[in-house]
Formats: C-alpha cells, sequence, structure tokens
C-alpha cells in the first residue's frame, strides 16, 4: 500500500511539514528529511524550487531562489534521493510547479519518482481536468498519488470532482492567497473548515497556508485529518540550520 494511504488510514491529527529542496544549502535535503521523521513527524513535503512560484508568499520565494542559486534542479534533487529509502519509510510527497515537471518529461519525472520512493505529487498550477484528461494513467502507472488544492472559491460542483477522482488527500488551502504564516485562523476560514466537512467527502482534508504554531495547528487538526506547515518551518531553517529541527516539531505537537 502507498506509504501516503497508510498514514491517511491510521492517523488523524496528522503533521505535514513542507521544506524547498537545496535550503537553506544545497545538500541539506537527506538531513531535513532523517531529522523530520526522527521529530515523530507524519509526511514530508519536498518543494521543488522554481523561477516563478506564484501560489508562494516572500518567505518560500526566497528559500527558491536561494536553492536555486545553490544548484538545485529537479536532476539533482533525484540523485540526493537516490538512496533516502534505506533511511526512512516515512511518506514523501514533492511539491512543485507543473513547468519544470513538463520540461524533465512527465512520463520521465513519475519514472524517477518511483524509482527514489517518492509516494506523491502536489501540483498547484496542474488543473484536475487536465490531469485526468491526460496525465492519470502515467501518475497510477508509476504508483503516486495526486494531492488537490480547494480553496474558500472553489465551488461545491468542483470540490466533488475533484473528491471524486482523488486516491490521497484533499489539500484545503486555509485562504484564498500565497502562502504564508498567520497566528490564529479568522471566523471567516472557520466557517469555510465547517462548510467543506459538511459536504462528507471520502477524501481526507489536511489543511494547509498559514499554519504557523500549535493554536493553528491544533485549529486545522479539528477541522480536518491533519495540517501542513511550509513558511513558518522554512523560516525557522533560515535562522537556525537544520541542527534543531526537532525543537521545532516540538513546539507545534507538545
Amino acid at each position: 500500500m502507498n506509504r501516503i494511504k497508510k498514514v491517511l488510514n491510521k492517523k488523524r491529527e496528522i503533521l505535514s511539514i513542507y521544506f524547498t529542496a537545496g535550503f537553506p544549502k544545497l545538500n541539506d535535503t537527506t538531513t531535513i528529511i532523517k531529522s523530520l521523521d526522527n521529530s515523530s513527524v507524519d509526511m514530508i513535503e519536498i518543494g521543488l524550487p522554481f523561477s516563478d512560484p506564484l501560489a508562494d508568499g516572500p518567505t518560500i520565494q526566497e528559500s527558491s531562489t536561494k536553492a536555486l542559486n545553490n544548484g538545485m534542479t529537479t536532476k539533482k534533487l533525484f540523485t540526493q534521493l537516490k538512496n533516502i529509502r534505506k533511511k526512512t519509510d516515512i511518506p514523501l510527497i514533492i511539491m512543485g510547479y507543473f513547468n519544470p515537471i513538463m520540461q524533465y518529461g512527465v512520463e520521465s519525472f513519475c519514472k524517477d519518482c518511483e524509482s527514489v520512493g517518492i509516494d506523491g505529487l502536489i501540483i498547484p498550477d496542474l488543473p484536475v481536468d487536465i490531469y485526468y484528461d491526460n496525465y492519470k494513467k502515467v501518475f497510477e502507472k508509476y504508483n503516486l498519488l495526486n494531492m488537490f488544492l480547494i480553496t474558500p472559491q472553489t465551488s461545491d460542483e468542483r470540490i466533488k470532482f475533484i473528491d471524486k477522482i482523488s486516491n490521497g488527500f484533499i489539500y484545503m488551502v486555509s485562504s484564498f492567497s500565497i502562502t504564508g504564516s498567520v497566528t490564529s485562523f479568522k471566523k471567516e476560514q472557520t466557517k469555510y473548515f465547517e462548510r467543506i466537512n459538511k459536504m462528507n467527502l471520502t477524501s481526507p482534508l489536511i489543511i494547509g497556508f498559514g499554519i504557523s504554531n500549535k493554536q493553528t495547528y491544533l485549529d486545522a487538526i479539528t477541522n480536518s485529518n491533519g495540517a501542513i506547515i511550509g513558511s513558518a518551518f522554512i523560516k525557522y531553517l533560515k535562522t537556525h540550520g537544520v541542527n534543531k529541527i526537532g525543537d521545532f516539531i516540538k513546539k507545534i505537537k507538545d
């Protein structure tokens, strides 16, 4: 069974952490993965840096620029991950934009994902219809789950279609904005979470964008199966490096 599915079947209160591959330093990727695994994180999202990350806020944009300047490429990432499954069994997801994947070759990308042990993909700018018509079979051929994003502006009809074709979790964006940290959720966001829950979707829901501390994590897991932290963790890496990752996770979960 796919590792993501195993976690989704066993747990609620899931904590997934996003980091940008090649940041703070080019070769930090596997060190960060192992440290997060040792800190009892449930899933890890590896950001594939891109020069024009439209959905990302300034923190992740800055980390992408730094990673690219460090020399990170798609091919380099696969090289870094070549032996990762000898070191960890934690679910690994690559999150990135479709342009670099197309440049690499969609099937070649999916094949290399499977070869290094990637379990799923999150591609914010790949429309669900295009995925369903053109790429679903390719992803499934290489045992990759594809997670779709929904926002407060996503129609019920579209959400139901996403739910119907999903085989992983639905990434519930907490607000219609770029990524970034907040200290608490507003009333309208909570109403949005409640509205989606009342739809009784079959796919698990995990909330991302804006999760930055214990309070926002608790708010998210009250209204979903889990939470994703990205910008706050990137800021922590920028300040503290990769040696005290466990301290960041303790502040969220303890």
